[in-house]
């Protein structure tokens, strides 16, 4: 390993699938998709993307850490709102391309539009392709205004 990180060399399939290094696989944009779930529940909160310093920020605190796209800046999840994720278990996947996170959230709310779970709207399939999306929870843990002001979206239209 190099003295600068703590991931692993990918040096062999085997070793990356079957062996004990973490070594993550970024995409060309040095990114891999984080998963993150409520660790009691199992609730998909919200999907994000970290870099490898965002990924070792959250081995080393305890506390989830993702790279904005939009901003191209890493954050600390809650760092603004007070809503942090405690990580309670980091997993990652087979061919080492994807973490998953199961957290506890301070708080109780995960997306920054107010809601607990980024996933509050459900797309119409089949026969019902046509209609409008649905919400599929209304209650917001916060109000967006209140807690980062007049600040911009953060999510780029």
């Amino acid at each position: 390993m190099d003295s600068k990180t703590i991931f692993a060399a990918r040096r062999s399939i085997e070793q990356v699938e079957e062996g004990t290094d973490l070594a993550p696989k970024f995409d060309e944009h040095g990114l891999l998709p984080a998963v993150t779930t409520d660790f009691t529940t199992g609730e998909l909160l919200m999907v994000g993307y970290m870099n490898a310093d965002a990924l070792r920020k959250t081995i080393e605190t305890g506390e989830a850490h993702y790279f904005s796209r939009s901003r191209q800046a890493i954050w600390h999840k809650g760092a603004t709102s007070g809503f942090v994720q405690r990580v309670k278990q980091l997993m990652i996947d087979d061919d080492q391309d994807c973490v998953w996170l199961r957290v506890e959230t301070d708080g109780g709310a995960n997306c920054h539009v107010g809601y607990r779970s980024c996933f509050y709207r459900e797309i119409p399939t089949q026969q019902d392709a046509a209609k409008p999306l649905s919400f599929t929870t209304t209650e917001k843990v916060f109000d967006p205004k209140v807690v980062y002001g007049d600040a911009p979206n953060p999510t780029k239209l």
